[in-house]
Formats: structure tokens, C-alpha cells, sequence
């Protein structure tokens, strides 16, 4: 099967913390088992995270049992008709969007799930990058 899934975790500007790329044949839920011991080794102090309803179910207990990590999943209300923003789940749906501006990112030229995790973490660390280098605009000069 092509194509590649990605399971992030981002901070709540939308910055990546975590990546982890499967086949798209994994369902979420069994994404995030590997994901979620990676954030808590790099980012420990971390006690909430928000997921979309792909991430429900046994995870939820197994995040707080395993690893004392709040798995909130937001849902969509059951009275909402046509689309709906959801409050923190755009924020990485927004990230996903920045990551597909590389070319890499967006066509499966990667053949490695780990090749492509690299390329991903690339994309972000261009992205960040700019954005710290960005000067802001002296107050007493007119544009």
C-alpha cells in the first residue's frame, strides 16, 4: 500500500515535538504506542495532550495507567452539521499543512518510514529557523 501516515505531537503554537511515520495501514491508536513513550522521554514534564477520536479507546487508560499522561480527545458535537473548527485540533492540522509545503514531504519519494520521519523534522526545522531569523521591523522606520 503507498502512502505514509504521520502521528505528531506538537506544542500548542503548533511547533512539532514528536513525529513518528507508519504505513497508513496503522490505525491511530496503534501509532501513538510508540509515540507517546518518545514525547515523554524528550518532553517529561508534558501531562496533557489533546487527540482527535482516531486516538480513543484503550489508549486513553493505557497513557495514564503506563505513562500518568492525560489523553483528552476532542470530538466533534453530534448536533454539528457541514464543517466545524475544532478547538486544538486545527493546531496540528495547521502544522501537517506547513510540513506539506516541502516537496519531500508531500509525494512518497521516501522509501523508509524513517527516511521520510527525516524529512519531516527537516521541514520543521526550515520552517523554525526562518522564523527565528525573521528581524522585526525597526519601530521608527516607515515601511
Amino acid at each position: 500500500m503507498n502512502g505514509r501516515k504521520r502521528h505528531l505531537a506538537v506544542d500548542t503554537l503548533g511547533l512539532m515535538l514528536v513525529v513518528l511515520v507508519t504505513a497508513p495501514s496503522v490505525q491511530d491508536r496503534d501509532g501513538a504506542r510508540p509515540l507517546i513513550p518518545r514525547l515523554r522521554q524528550i518532553h517529561h514534564r508534558i501531562a496533557l495532550v489533546w487527540a482527535d477520536g482516531g486516538y480513543a479507546g484503550k489508549l486513553v487508560t493505557w497513557a495514564k495507567e503506563r505513562w500518568n499522561l492525560t489523553l483528552e480527545i476532542v470530538r466533534r458535537s453530534d448536533d454539528a452539521q457541514g464543517f466545524v473548527v475544532l478547538p486544538r485540533r486545527w493546531v496540528v492540522e495547521r502544522t501537517l499543512s506547513w510540513i506539506c509545503r516541502r516537496r519531500r514531504c508531500v509525494r512518497d519519494y521516501e522509501r523508509l518510514t524513517a527516511h521520510h520521519e527525516a524529512m519531516v523534522k527537516w521541514s520543521m526545522i526550515i520552517l523554525m529557523t526562518r522564523r527565528l531569523a525573521r528581524t522585526a521591523p525597526h519601530p521608527h522606520t516607515t515601511p
